[in-house]
């Protein structure tokens, strides 16, 4: 594997392993920071720990588990900098909050939701609208598709913790979404 061959002293091996996972260890930082800088900050800071501490990997878990939680921590220590006042704890949120008020069966293929660049762009900016905390979840759930377990053990939380933060995530980007459109409750998309 490429990891026993960046151990071994291969720098093109390192630089192979970069090029893997720098875009989910940008999107994840971007997660965190809703800032391009500060994600920047933080991948560089992830590869260049991971490099140092690759010797340390237990093995307990997948390698791309172990890269992610450095990523987030790295993400987190930029967002406590900047953000003194927010915290990434269980935000207070009434029920109108993640309580949807647009209801609507949404089982369009993802694939043509993502047909448009401009839908994506809606995506992505109702992603950017998420709290950090939520928002994080769902771009490792959703957008990097690592499993409950992986995101949960990344994040250091409980897997309930976990599926409850998503569960509000996607309500909320499906919220954003169904106010975007301007789709009156119980109207079926044609897409």
């Amino acid at each position: 594997p490429i990891v026993d061959r960046v151990l071994a002293g291969d720098t093109q091996a390192f630089e192979e392993l970069v090029r893997r996972h720098e875009r989910r260890i940008y999107r994840t930082a971007f997660a965190i920071t809703g800032n391009s800088e500060d994600a920047e900050d933080a991948m560089q800071d992830t590869f260049l720990k991971v490099y140092q501490h690759l010797g340390e990997f237990q093995r307990a878990s997948r390698f791309t588990t172990w890269l992610t939680r450095i990523a987030v921590n790295e993400g987190l220590q930029r967002l406590r900098r900047r953000r003194k006042t927010e915290s990434l704890d269980d935000p207070v949120m009434s029920e109108e909050d993640i309580m949807p008020r647009q209801v609507e069966d949404w089982r369009d293929n993802p694939e043509k939701t993502y047909a448009t660049q401009e839908i994506r762009q809606f995506v992505e900016e109702a992603i950017r609208s998420l709290p950090p905390a939520y928002r994080v979840v769902f771009v490792l759930r959703d957008v990097e598709e690592l499993s409950t377990e992986e995101a949960a053990e990344a994040l250091g939380l409980t897997i309930s913790a976990l599926k409850s933060r998503l569960l509000r995530a996607r309500l909320m980007v499906r919220e954003a979404l169904a106010a975007r459109f301007g789709r009156p409750a119980g109207q079926k998309s044609e897409m």
